[in-house]
């Protein structure tokens, strides 16, 4: 990277949701990721408490990341 070693928030912000694509951000959840000087937010609805850690994980191993606000709500349950 030239110019120093902080990435842009748009670049990384291209980073973040890529990752978070990859890491269970799929089209069966809704995930959006803001980011803000380095802090990441993640706003959405998982499926399952389980994906909340890995998520959470990827993103802050992104590099340039400097902190992660989980905003995940879990999505209601249905009876069928």
């Amino acid at each position: 990277m030239f110019g120093g070693n902080r990435t842009s928030d748009k670049e990384l912000s291209k980073t973040v949701n890529k990752r978070l694509v990859r890491a269970g951000g799929g089209s069966q959840t809704r995930l959006a990721a803001a980011v803000q000087q380095g802090t990441v937010t993640l706003t959405g609805m998982l499926r399952y408490e389980a994906q909340r850690r890995p998520l959470l994980k990827a993103i802050s191993a992104v590099p340039g990341v400097s902190r992660v606000i989980d905003q995940l709500q879990m999505m209601p349950k249905t009876n069928h």
